[in-house]
C-alpha cells in the first residue's frame, strides 16, 4: 500500500529530550501514521523536506508511533528544524 507522504509523517514531535537529539545526534522525531513503516517514513522525510535519511527508528507511544529520525551527516538537522519552525 502506498501512501502520500503527508499521510505517513502527520507532524513533528517536539521535548526536551527531542530537541537535544535534534542538537546532538542530527535526530529529528515525528509522528507518523499508524500503519507507516520504516521505508515509508524515510520516503516521506526525503520527499517532504528535500534531506537524505541515514536510519529510521520507531517507536510505539501514548502519544501514537514515532518516528526518529537519523539524518546523514551532510545534511542538518537544526537547519531542519528550524524550517518545521521547532527553533
Amino acid at each position: 500500500m502506498t501512501f502520500h507522504p503527508n499521510e505517513v509523517i502527520l507532524k513533528p514531535y517536539v521535548t526536551e529530550k527531542t530537541l537535544l537529539m535534534i542538537e546532538k545526534e542530527n535526530k529529528l522525531t515525528f509522528i507518523v501514521a499508524k500503519n507507516a513503516t520504516k521505508t515509508q517514513v524515510k520516503h516521506a522525510v526525503e520527499n517532504l523536506f528535500g534531506v537524505k535519511v541515514d536510519k529510521v527508528n520507531i517507536v510505539i507511544s501514548k502519544y501514537g508511533k514515532k518516528a526518529i529520525v537519523k539524518l546523514k551527516k551532510e545534511y542538518s538537522a537544526e537547519e531542519l528544524g528550524m524550517r518545521l519552525g521547532i527553533f
